[in-house]
């Protein structure tokens, strides 16, 4: 039985975050906290900061759509690139991302004592996107919406949704690193792949 990659970031993320909220001290010193990665040096909080969560229905979302997502772009990688190179390829390209997305808002609230963050989103977003890169016309549903929408469509209007909140920046939400980590893996697909891109295209104007 090949063991899911997918399942065992699930499964790793899952118990950091749940130990962390009994650890006051590793929260604190994983989160990601702009001021302190860029005085401080604390390079690390941008990876560790993707495995921490704020409560169960946070980690819940996140954990839910790697799961929902996550097996399709691993199938990728492994077709493309073999067992053991996808799987590598595929780890790397979920952590990159992660810390990736994290980058805009370092650089914004560098000087912001009172900014955190924490969370999967970023690398989920890229895992997302990656997924409508090889599948542009699978359906997902996204909130409030009640009906579900192509894929490529449902891409441009987290996008458009995730720039303008995270412009609006007043929810507690780190809105920009949905937005980096989705543009970040979709780009990096490109470059993985790049003969998916005519398929892609192809599958949108038919």
């Amino acid at each position: 039985m090949v063991i899911s990659i997918t399942i065992i970031l699930i499964a790793i993320t899952v118990l950091i975050s749940l130990y962390a909220w009994q650890n006051q001290n590793l929260m604190e010193n994983w989160v990601h906290h702009p001021q302190s990665v860029v005085r401080s040096k604390e390079w690390w909080r941008l990876l560790t900061s993707g495995f921490l969560h704020a409560d169960f229905m946070h980690l819940f979302f996140n954990m839910f759509s790697l799961y929902f997502f996550g097996g399709v772009v691993e199938r990728q990688f492994m077709a493309i690139f073999g067992f053991t190179n996808g799987a590598i390829i595929f780890v790397l390209f979920y952590l990159a991302a992660i810390v990736v997305s994290d980058l805009p808002s370092m650089f914004k609230h560098k000087n912001d004592s009172r900014y955190y963050s924490l969370g999967a989103s970023g690398g989920v977003a890229a895992i997302i996107f990656s997924s409508i890169y090889f599948n542009p016309l699978s359906e997902l549903i996204i909130f409030p919406i009640p009906f579900p929408l192509k894929g490529y469509i449902f891409g441009v209007l987290y996008l458009f949704y995730s720039y303008y909140l995270s412009k609006r920046g007043n929810d507690g939400i780190n809105h920009s690193a949905h937005f980096y980590g989705a543009a970040f893996g979709f780009v990096l697909s490109i470059i993985l792949v790049p003969g998916q891109i005519q398929n892609f295209i192809y599958s949108i104007l038919q």
